[in-house]
């Protein structure tokens, strides 16, 4: 980046010593930029969650929900021209080569090869929420049989099939886990009629601790997840000390900018180190003209959710700093 400056000052250096005019350029400003990675877990709640207590002895949520957690923050500091600090400069044939100098070295336009990452908000493509898909739920259906009626030493049934009812259905699936448990301790005990060792007992204790989760998350639930990341900006503006909204984390839509309030804020804490004052201009030997640059001042970032701290470093900020003037004199 700073050879491309240069090599592009180097190309304007005839054309200008020919215009000898007057140039208008910006100060550089610092703008933070947050790349942010944020997790999203979707539970579903099981369909015998409400048994789970009865049946399991263990807690259940009973309702479906989403949630967010940041997972990864990265801080890029990245500069620009601050289109609000404007100068001119006049153009002479004394003058421009210091004047493109000092823009090839980043004291006027920026300094090179500053990074600015994409900031374009990446929300992935889920492929919607799956929940249960039926593996372990029990047929619907039983077969229950009725007395009709008693008469003269004789019974008459009735044999019909009913739906079963959700809490059955639980007691069934409760009743598979405890069955399933059971088989473990005998196979690890050897109270089987096969013989198990080696590799062979591993992969039998394996397949019966799946089907056993499998079974558990009918009352537990299941969760899925999936990833989100977006760029935030945040361009520090006072003097003095100070705090901003980043971005801010919603229960709904995950990742969401700093005017959303309906998400929970996070914040960047600057502290502002002080920048000694630049060497006054010589009165004696007057120049011709100065060319105005900034000298950054070193801040303490600290981004926090308001308890924990989630970033913490320090990072050089060219509009919290001073104003300095390079002066440029005739040459003999």
């Amino acid at each position: 980046m700073k050879k491309l400056i240069f090599i592009i000052a180097v190309m304007l250096l005839p054309q200008l010593v020919r215009a000898q005019g007057t140039v208008s350029y910006s100060m550089p400003q610092t703008v933070l930029v947050f790349s942010v990675e944020a997790q999203k877990e979707t539970f579903y709640a099981g369909p015998y969650a409400r048994y789970a207590q009865k049946y399991l002895g263990v807690s259940a949520e009973l309702y479906d929900k989403v949630s967010f957690t940041v997972t990864s923050v990265k801080l890029f500091p990245a500069v620009e021209a601050d289109q609000s600090v404007r100068y001119t400069y006049v153009l002479n044939a004394q003058s421009q080569p210091l004047f493109l100098q000092l823009t090839s070295q980043g004291l006027v336009s920026g300094p090179a090869g500053s990074y600015t990452p994409d900031k374009g908000w990446k929300y992935p493509v889920g492929k919607g929420g799956t929940g249960f898909s039926g593996k372990g739920i029990p047929a619907n259906l039983t077969e229950r049989t009725n007395t009709l009626y008693e008469a003269d030493n004789r019974t008459v049934h009735q044999r019909v099939v009913v739906e079963k009812s959700t809490e059955d259905k639980a007691k069934e699936i409760a009743d598979k886990i405890f069955e399933i448990r059971e088989n473990k301790y005998k196979i690890l005990v050897g109270d089987t009629d096969a013989t198990y060792s080696g590799e062979a007992m591993k992969a039998t204790i394996d397949a019966l601790n799946k089907l056993e989760q499998d079974y558990l998350t009918l009352f537990t639930g299941v969760s899925e997840y999936s990833s989100q990341s977006a760029s935030f900006e945040v361009i520090p503006t006072a003097k003095n000390n100070q705090t901003y909204v980043a971005f801010r984390l919603s229960d709904e839509e995950g990742l969401v900018p700093a005017d959303n309030v309906s998400g929970k804020p996070y914040f960047v804490q600057l502290t502002v180190e002080n920048v000694a004052p630049a060497p006054p201009v010589d009165s004696k030997n007057k120049p011709v003209q100065v060319v105005n640059y900034r000298i950054p001042a070193v801040c303490g970032v600290r981004l926090t959710d308001g308890i924990s701290t989630l970033l913490q470093t320090r990072v050089p900020v060219y509009q919290l700093g001073i104003v300095a003037a390079y002066p440029v004199y005739k040459t003999k």
